[in-house]
């Protein structure tokens, strides 16, 4: 198996569809409110950060660490509240979103492991802030 999940996705083009399709999910699904208020009014410029992220991420070209240096997940996301039902809530939307994008049962396989790992890592609270 030499395919990548970027490969797999359609390369550029199904990457971005995936973001847009995650932050449109996030804007959409009324329980995943609570990781939408975390972000502010305009998601353009969050939409782009995570296009180029997941684009190394997934085996494309590495744009987000050509652009900011190394990856750091956590430094990010420290202002912000993040515990199981914010993860939950993030998971949800790239389930979502992947599906909307017509992920094949492959790359979700290939993925939900690797993404439970991503938010997991991110949480930085025991309990969630709204629990």
């Amino acid at each position: 198996m030499n395919n990548t999940p970027y490969q797999l996705l359609g390369g550029e083009d199904g990457v971005r569809r995936l973001c847009e399709a995650f932050y449109d999910c996030m804007e959409q699904l009324p329980e995943a409110a609570d990781i939408r208020r975390m972000h502010g009014e305009d998601l353009s410029g969050i939409r782009q950060k995570l296009f180029e992220f997941l684009s190394g991420w997934l085996g494309g070209p590495h744009l987000y660490a050509q652009k900011y240096g190394s990856i750091c997940m956590t430094g990010p996301h420290r202002p912000f509240a993040i515990g199981p039902k914010e993860r939950d809530q993030w998971l949800l939307c790239m389930d979502r979103a992947l599906e909307q994008v017509g992920a094949s049962e492959e790359v979700k396989t290939m993925l939900k492991q690797p993404l439970q790992a991503i938010a997991d890592m991110i949480r930085n609270r025991e309990t969630s802030a709204s629990a």
